[in-house]
């Protein structure tokens, strides 16, 4: 049973860390985008919502997704996806893209505001360095207290001291 104690921290950590990935992979995607100097003119194709919880008492979350399509230097036709835009940007709507270019390009039409992106970066990832501090701290305190090789110490009388 004590494996539950490790094993969910462990996991919480994991995720963590994984979302700590996501978090700096897209940062560092989207900074490329906007320092790569490649710009374009894209339309808005579709707008939709996507909501999320409501179940009982919970709170409802909804995220705004656009869609939109630029040419880029090169010729090809790049449609992307992108959540989070401004909702005053419709369907039909000519916008700024912002891309890298290669085999596999990063795209966004979201305007370049730096500090804001890094201001949001770090606090998510001091938020998640604290869950992993936090679950480490409790994996070694429950260790220290009720693992196997803790230094426990039982006296059964004035002479007689027994590790278990």
């Amino acid at each position: 049973m004590d494996v539950v104690f490790y094993v969910v921290p462990g996991l919480i950590m994991a995720l963590a860390l994984f979302m700590a990935c996501r978090v700096v992979r897209r940062w560092l995607e989207i900074r490329g985008a906007w320092n790569s100097g490649l710009t374009a003119e894209g339309r808005c194709l579709r707008t939709f919502t996507n909501v999320s919880g409501g179940h009982g008492d919970t709170s409802v979350r909804s995220t705004l997704h656009h869609v939109y399509e630029f040419i880029a230097h090169d010729g090809r036709v790049i449609r992307f996806e992108e959540d989070g835009g401004p909702a005053t940007t419709v369907e039909g709507d000519y916008v700024t893209v912002y891309y890298t270019d290669g085999r596999q390009v990063v795209a966004t039409a979201q305007t370049p505001s730096r500090t804001r992106q890094a201001v949001s970066a770090v606090g998510m990832l001091a938020f998640l360095g604290v869950a992993v501090v936090f679950c480490a701290g409790f994996v070694a305190a429950y260790g220290q207290a009720f693992g196997e090789y803790g230094d426990v110490v039982f006296s059964v009388d004035s002479r007689t001291t027994v590790r278990p």
